[in-house]
C-alpha cells in the first residue's frame, strides 16, 4: 500500500501546489484526495480554515528511500533547532517602524468606532503613534463592557483591528487599545505575575506555563523577564492564543545544587 501524506493550504490550489514543490512531484503526477476544501471565514478575518488534500506518495526504489530519509532527518533537525530557537527574541527585536502611515490610523479609528458603537454609547478615541504601533484610547461609554470578562471584550476588539490595518498595510503595525487605563492596570498584574511564576520556576527547578495568552500580553511577560540571566522564556502553541513557558537555566541549576 503506497504512503500517503497531508498538506495544508489556502485552497486545494494552494495545498497541491505546496506538496509538488516539496515531493519534488510534478503536479500532472500528484495523487491526491481532498480532505477539506477550507473556509474563507468572516470577512476574510475570523473562522478561516485552511484547505487539506491527501498526497498519494508514489512507489519508491530503496535509493530513493534512503534519500528521503535523509532529506526527513535533516528537515527535522532544523525544525527542533527552529523551535528551542528563544522565540521571545524574535518578540523583542521587532523592528521600530519609521513612520505609521496617517491611512493606517485613521482606519483604525474608524473601524474601532464602528465597533465600539455597536456595543456602547458617548465613547470616544483618540490615539498615540508609538515607534512601532498605534495605541488606541477609548473613554466613555460602559468600560465594564468593552473591557468584557478577563479583558476578552478588549482583546477580541484589538485583534479585529489589527487584522483589518494590517490586511491594507505594506508593513506591519501592532494594535494597543486602552481603556480607561485598563492596559496599564493589566501590564502591571503580568508583571508581577510573571516574577512570581519565575521565582516558582528557579525554585522547583521545572517549567512553568502560563496559559492562552495574546501576543502583547505574552511581550510584556518576555520584557518583563528579559534581564532575569536565571530564566528563559518561549512562546508555544499555533493562532492567537498562545501558552508561554517559564524555563528555569541550566546553569542556575547546577549553582543550587552545588
Amino acid at each position: 500500500m503506497s504512503p500517503h501524506l497531508e498538506f495544508e493550504g489556502k485552497d486545494v490550489e494552494k495545498a497541491s501546489q505546496k506538496a509538488c514543490e516539496e515531493l519534488k512531484i510534478p503536479k500532472e503526477k500528484l495523487k491526491y484526495d481532498v480532505i477539506s476544501y477550507g473556509a474563507t471565514g468572516i470577512f476574510g478575518l475570523v473562522g478561516i480554515k485552511k484547505a487539506k488534500i491527501r498526497v498519494t506518495l508514489p512507489d519508491l526504489t530503496p535509493e530513493d528511500n534512503i534519500e528521503k530519509d535523509l532529506e526527513h532527518n535533516n528537515k527535522s533537525k532544523e525544525h527542533v533547532i527552529e523551535v528551542e530557537r528563544s522565540t521571545e527574541q524574535a518578540r523583542l527585536d521587532d523592528k521600530a517602524i519609521t513612520s505609521i502611515p496617517d491611512e493606517s490610523v485613521n482606519l483604525g479609528k474608524n473601524i474601532l468606532q464602528q465597533i465600539v458603537d455597536l456595543i456602547t454609547i458617548d465613547a470616544e478615541i483618540s490615539f498615540e503613534k508609538k515607534s512601532d504601533r498605534i495605541l488606541f484610547y477609548i473613554k466613555g461609554g460602559n468600560a465594564a463592557i468593552l473591557i468584557g470578562k478577563q479583558g476578552q471584550t478588549l482583546e477580541a476588539m484589538q485583534y479585529l483591528v489589527e487584522k483589518i490595518v494590517n490586511k491594507h498595510s505594506e508593513q506591519r503595525i501592532r494594535i494597543q487599545i486602552d481603556i480607561e487605563g485598563y492596559l496599564e492596570k493589566r501590564q502591571n498584574n503580568l508583571k508581577m505575575l510573571a516574577g512570581r511564576l519565575a521565582e516558582k520556576a528557579k525554585h522547583s527547578g521545572k517549567p512553568i506555563t502560563i496559559g492562552q495568552m495574546n501576543a502583547h500580553d505574552r511581550r510584556t511577560v518576555h520584557l518583563a523577564l528579559r534581564d532575569d540571566s536565571s530564566v528563559r522564556t518561549q512562546s508555544v502553541g499555533d493562532g492567537f492564543l498562545k501558552k508561554l513557558l517559564i524555563f528555569p537555566k541550566k546553569k542556575y541549576l547546577g549553582k543550587r545544587k552545588s
